[in-house]
């Protein structure tokens, strides 16, 4: 079957009204943000946006899929065994996730208004790009238990981990390498609980 190629001009025309959202995110609440707002910044017409995306809904959603969890998620999607290294290299992928966040809202008060409008949906997002990373780890090393079970442990992972990122963020004295650390004896456990 041959693959169809998206002309470059549909891609920097989608990157462009992407880059227009973020921009305004920095300078308003999500929710005050208009589509004229973003068809203003990015110099295309309503038409063009509506070519691209649904509403302001959908192109946030494109956003955090594209920009944000793809920054997260690009280096675990390799991983094919749900072992300690992956554990570690998922958790300092989501701590260095919160410090690049945590930096960007330093430097910027109305940005970190913006960021807590929408930070919920971020994470349940990076919530469930991790169930869906997890489910399909435990799949291929726990296939004798049912699929229920092993979603469920998707789930409490996904959720246990994104949970120690933030805390680590919170409340962290440590590094994020001696977090994890002391904390990966009770993943571990769990894991192999299932067993």
């Amino acid at each position: 079957m041959k693959e169809t190629k998206v002309d470059p001009r549909i891609l920097r025309t989608r990157r462009l009204l992407m880059d227009a959202f973020i921009t305004l995110t920095s300078k308003k609440n999500f929710k005050d943000i208009t589509i004229k707002d973003i068809t203003d910044e990015a110099t295309v017409n309503r038409a063009t946006l509506y070519s691209h995306f649904n509403d302001k809904y959908d192109l946030m959603d494109a956003v955090i899929k594209e920009t944000i969890l793809e920054n997260i998620i690009k280096n675990l999607n390799h991983h094919d065994k749900f072992n300690e290294e992956t554990i570690v290299k998922i958790f300092l992928a989501l701590t260095n996730f919160h410090t690049d966040v945590t930096k960007q809202l330093n430097l910027n008060t109305q940005c970190r208004r913006s960021y807590e409008s929408f930070s919920t949906i971020i994470e349940q997002k990076i919530k469930m790009e991790l169930e869906t990373l997890f489910y399909s780890l435990l799949l291929k090393q726990q296939s004798k238990l049912d699929l229920e079970a092993l979603k469920m442990g998707a789930v409490i992972l996904s959720g246990g981990i994104y949970g120690a990122s933030v805390d680590w963020k919170n409340h962290g004295s440590l590094s994020a390498e001696q977090y994890i650390k002391k904390a990966l004896p009770f993943i571990v456990t769990e894991v192999n609980n299932l067993k």
